[in-house]
Parts: C-alpha cells; structure tokens; sequence
C-alpha cells in the first residue's frame, strides 16, 4: 500500500535544539500545500505543545497544537481513563499546562502516589529528585512507572545529553517495577498518531533521526521508516539490525524522494 502520510520527529529532524535544520522549513510547507497528512511527534517533555508551536512558527514553519502528538499528552489522556488516585509529575513547569484536571502530588511528598510520570527534568535532575522517585514508587507497591518515552539521549547545540530512559532505566532496576510506556519506541503511541491521521499505519511513514526509538519503534508497529543524517544520526547506525526503508541526508530530501519513489521502500536518496 502506498505511503499517504508522515509523522516528522522534531529534535534532529525539523532542528537541532534551537537551530533549524536546512529545508525542514520548506519541506513542511511542500506537506503541506501537496495535501499529505501529517503529524509532528516527539517525545519533548519539556516544552507543552503551545511552546512548540511557538517554536516551529520561529523558524518559520506553521503548527498548531492539534498537530503535536507528545508522550505527556498521550499519558494525560490515559491517566484520565484509570482508577483515580495521586499523579507524582515529574517534568519541567514549562510542560506541566498540558496536565488538566489531574489530582498531583505536591512536589516534596514522597509517599501517596498512584503513578510516578517520569519525563525530561534536564539539569533539574538530582540525587535527591531521582530519590524521590525512588521512594513514591518503593513505599507504594502498586504504583506504576509512568515513562514519557524511552529516548537514551538527544543531540544538542553543547553535544549529547542524557534523555528520559536512563532514570527510568535506575528506577526500574531499583524498584523492579516495569515501567508504562508512552512516546517513541512505544507501538502504542504510533498506534494513537495512526488513528489521528485517520490512515492505517502502513500507510504512514515515520522520519526520524533515532536509529532505536524512531526508526525500529515505527518498524516494529508497522510502519514505514526514513532514518535522516541529521540531529543524533551516526554512521555506524547503518551497521547495525534495524534497517530502515530508506536514507535521507536530512528531511530536506523527504519531497524528492517521495516523488521518485512513490514513496516506497528504497534503500538511499538524495
């Protein structure tokens, strides 16, 4: 089945933490003037989705906050669905307007929660945070581990940073609590950008610059994969067992190679 639709990662693909990627801009725009479903999915817990709208309309790209799959949006909505009890949140202030009508944990308790959301705390992570954590989830045994994705680091304009998945890594081997997932690799978040599209997922491909969580997440759900060497690329990404159905020097090259190939399978472009 042909490829209708497109799932643009942001960090890596569309910028570089504040720096835009060359031809992100003008390949959204050829999205979006060609009529092509499209979703912007991240797995950012820092920002909420009107700071990143705000972000991409800076650099010249048009979003809206519909147009924005984030892995605390996706969780908000499920927690919503769940027995109620206490949310411990653990992300920046800046994300937490995505979180409505939510019963939270005060930020210095550290007993009494349901769930324990770990998302990007960045340089607010410490010991003593980390701790936190440890004792929501150790003093309560049927809290649950809430990951706002499993991305091990990011690409930043200082170099590579730590993400959300090595604390989560700690509190799972510390508590030995499988942690719920929600963001990229996990099949379910692909599964909830599928059915916002409106097209089956073999019907969307994923570009992204993660060779783990964005290109072997989106082959494991179904979908077609667009590895970009931009953002956290590295060649050796190539050597591996995840082989994506196509290699883009940046996103830049996503309109060509979507007129040449037909949007099928092919193993490099540029």
């Amino acid at each position: 089945m042909p490829v209708r639709g497109v799932l643009f990662d942001m960090d890596g693909v569309i910028y570089n933490d504040d720096t835009p990627i060359a031809g992100a801009a003008e390949a959204v725009r050829w999205a979006v003037s060609n009529g092509i479903p499209h979703l912007f999915v991240t797995n950012t817990t820092s920002k909420s989705r009107r700071a990143l709208v705000e972000k991409l309309e800076r650099m010249g790209i048009e979003g809206c906050p519909s147009r924005i799959l984030t892995p605390l949006v996706a969780a908000s909505e499920w927690l919503r669905a769940q027995p109620p009890g206490t949310v411990a949140l653990f992300v920046r202030s800046a994300a937490r307007e995505e979180v409505q009508n939510l019963p939270l944990l005060t930020d210095d308790a550290e007993t009494g929660a349901a769930y324990v959301v770990i998302g990007d705390l960045g340089d607010d992570w410490d010991f003593k945070t980390l701790n936190r954590a440890f004792r929501l989830l150790h003093h309560e045994p049927d809290a649950q581990l809430i990951a706002l994705g499993m991305t091990r680091y990011w690409q930043t304009v200082k170099g590579v940073s730590l993400d959300v998945a090595p604390f989560v890594a700690a509190l799972e081997h510390a508590t030995g609590k499988q942690p719920k997932v929600f963001g990229k690799p996990a099949e379910a978040f692909f599964g909830a950008a599928s059915h916002q599209l409106g097209l089956t997922r073999n019907e969307i491909v994923m570009v992204g610059d993660d060779i783990n969580t964005d290109i072997a997440g989106a082959l494991a759900a179904g979908l077609s994969a667009a590895l970009v060497q931009t953002g956290k690329y590295r060649a050796a990404d190539l050597e591996g067992p995840i082989k994506p159905d196509v290699v883009l020097p940046s996103v830049a090259s996503l309109p060509k190679w979507w007129r040449t190939a037909g949007a099928g399978p092919v193993n490099s472009a540029s």
